[in-house]
Formats: structure tokens, sequence, C-alpha cells
């Protein structure tokens, strides 16, 4: 088992032109209370907890992360990539406000909810296979495709701001998503009256234009 400071070491030799990242910090916000993670034989580390890396401007995910039990939280960076991420999210995964074109790299499974917000995102591809959790949030994103979304979504799915996202795209995702899916119609260039029509058969399929519609 290598030692967590030469994984520190490593890690710093390897982005230092890049990533100027004070080994205290890592210790306080990435690990918190030692004896919580194990560093595995590959390098990856399981954690018995949560994961803060929101360190402000980092380019890339510090370390190569296995599985972490609760919530992994790298949100409002600068990362271009999510290469380094957990391969398992027993909480809830927020990657909202980076420069990510794309998402792979991403957990494959997400227990709780699942943010990729404010991003730079033309496709869903590389997102988890499975959230488990209240919803999918990937608003504010240049999303023309939903390729790639979850096959299994325990709760809503939102995708407003979304401008150049044809609605058409809504119903690939129809049957994977438990909740609602929830859209803009300023974003959707097809007749107001379709739209009205295939929500109502299909039953989750809202917007705040239009109103809310019980399922």
């Amino acid at each position: 088992m290598k030692s967590l400071e030469s994984i520190y070491n490593s890690i710093l030799l390897e982005n230092q032109n890049t990533n100027n990242i004070d080994i205290e910090l890592l210790k306080k916000y990435v690990y918190g209370t030692p004896g919580k993670y194990t560093i595995n034989d590959d390098g990856s580390i399981d954690v018995k907890g949560s994961v803060n890396v929101n360190i402000k401007n980092i380019a890339k995910i510090p370390f190569k992360f296995g599985i972490v039990n609760g919530n992994f939280n790298c949100s409002d960076n600068q990362l271009t990539s999510l290469l380094g991420a957990p391969k398992t999210v027993g909480g809830s995964f927020y990657c909202s406000n980076n420069q990510l074109t794309s998402l792979e790299g991403a957990p494959n499974s997400v227990g709780g909810s699942f943010y990729c917000s404010n991003n730079q995102l033309t496709s869903l591809e590389g997102a988890p296979n499975i959230v488990g959790g209240n919803f999918f949030y990937c608003s504010n994103n240049h999303l023309t495709s939903l390729d790639g979304a979850p096959n299994f979504v325990g709760g809503n799915f939102y995708c407003y701001d979304n401008p150049n996202l044809s609605y058409t795209e809504l119903f690939k995702i129809i049957d994977n998503v438990k909740g609602n899916i929830y859209y803009s119609s300023k974003t959707i260039p097809e007749d107001k009256d379709k739209i009205r029509r295939d929500r109502d058969v299909k039953g989750v399929l809202k917007d705040d234009e239009l109103g809310s519609l019980d399922v």
C-alpha cells in the first residue's frame, strides 16, 4: 500500500505546472478525518464519507478515486475532465460550474442526485448509468442531444436552458425517468399545441410556461 504522503507528492510533481495545490488543504477538504479512507494498490482511493475538491480553479481532479460512500463535490472549479472521479458514489455527485465538454470519467453509479449544470456539454455521453436519487440536473449547457443519458433516474430530470435541444430528444429518456422531465418551452421550437398533446399522453413532461401536470 502506498503512503498518503507519497500519493500527494507524486500528484504534485505531475501537476506542478498546472495545479499548485497545498497538501494541507487537500488533507483538510478532500479526506477529512484520518482513517476514513483506504489507498488501494492501484493508487485509487476509497472514502468512507464525503469528498470535497471544491478547491477553486483546479483544472483536473487531483486524485484517482474508487468508491466514495458519501457525496463527491468537484463543482466551482475549472475542470475540463472528470478523469479521477470515483466509479461509485453512494451519495450525490456535484460537477456544476466547470468547463466540462464531456461527462467521460463520471461515476457509473450515483446513489443520490447528479448535478452537471453550467458547463459546456453538448451531449450526456459518459453520464452515470444509474442515478438513484431525486434528480439529474443538466440545465444551462449547450446540449443538442440527450445521447448518453442514464438508463435509470430515480427522481426528476431537469434540462432547462439548453436552447439547441430539440423537444423530440426528451422522448429518448422518457421511459428511463421515474419522476418528471422538466424543460423550458422557450427553448423548444415546435408547436406548443403539439407539446401539450404529447405531454398529456406521456404524462411526465413539465415546463414553467405551460404549467405543471400532476403525475
